[in-house]
């Protein structure tokens, strides 16, 4: 590059680069009459297009996008005037989503007979006689959501 350029500075090449570019940008320019000039309703319709497009995903964005989640505190005040513990609490959880003593115990890290005490415990806090009853109530509390 050194032996084309020899004896100019950068400002010249500077200046020619500006020259070349302004060429191109006047050429990109005719180019843009003449396509207006022949066809305009394809620019229009383009134009519509992109307009719709920015909409559909300005309102698919908003449409789609999950709620935030509402932060869940467990109502510690219900939960401290019945006195459930927080290791009752896990159980009940567990029992809400379905699993059973034997699948709470392996989750727990306990035995069964240590769930099934913990589950009567809550039957007798949450004053109730079936798992049914105490998930409903604990709802009924806000205990659970």
């Amino acid at each position: 590059m050194r032996s084309i350029f020899r004896g100019t500075g950068v400002g010249t090449v500077a200046a020619y680069g500006a020259l070349l570019g302004s060429g191109a940008v006047a050429l990109q320019w005719l180019d843009y009459q003449r396509l207006t000039r022949e066809r305009p309703e394809d620019i229009h319709l383009v134009l519509v297009a992109a307009a719709f497009l920015a909409l559909g995903v300005f309102v698919g964005a908003r449409a789609l996008r999950t709620p935030r989640p509402v932060s869940f505190d467990g109502n510690p005040a219900a939960r401290a005037a019945l006195g459930i513990s927080k290791r009752e609490m896990t159980v009940l959880g567990a029992l809400a989503a379905g699993k059973s003593t034997k699948g709470i115990a392996s989750q727990l890290f306990v035995s069964p007979n240590t769930v099934k005490t913990h589950v009567a415990r809550l039957f007798e806090k949450l004053g109730a006689r079936r798992g049914t009853d105490a998930i409903a109530r604990a709802r009924e509390l806000g205990l659970l959501p």
